[in-house]
């Protein structure tokens, strides 16, 4: 029981110290240190491209569920679906003179 403390301990310790070191990119961190505004820009640059890499595949798979949520929510406010009853299959639509799909024919097949 007493040697998990003591790694712990250490490990604790261990990152404390080394904080400093892992601070940033060296990239960033040379460009933050030289307090000149184009290493300043550099840094903001590569800040926001990380950002924009992070939100895009949250984007993308937001953006389908946001589709497919849809098109079940429409499916159900236009109601259940009417399959063509028995007497009607083997059938083909005649359109009367108003355009209307109102009468059937036997299908020629």
């Amino acid at each position: 029981m007493r040697m998990p403390r003591i790694l712990f301990a250490l490990a604790v310790c261990l990152l404390v110290m080394l904080a400093g070191v892992s601070e940033a990119c060296p990239t960033c961190k040379d460009g933050l240190a030289a307090a000149d505004s184009q290493g300043a820009n550099i840094a903001r640059g590569y800040f926001y491209s990380i950002l924009l890499m992070l939100a895009m595949p949250f984007t993308l798979a937001g953006s389908f569920g946001l589709y497919v949520w849809r098109e079940f929510r429409r499916q159900q406010q236009a109601g259940p679906v009417v399959l063509p009853s028995a007497e009607f299959v083997g059938t083909e639509p005649v359109a009367d003179a108003l355009g209307d799909n109102t009468s059937f024919r036997p299908s020629s097949s």
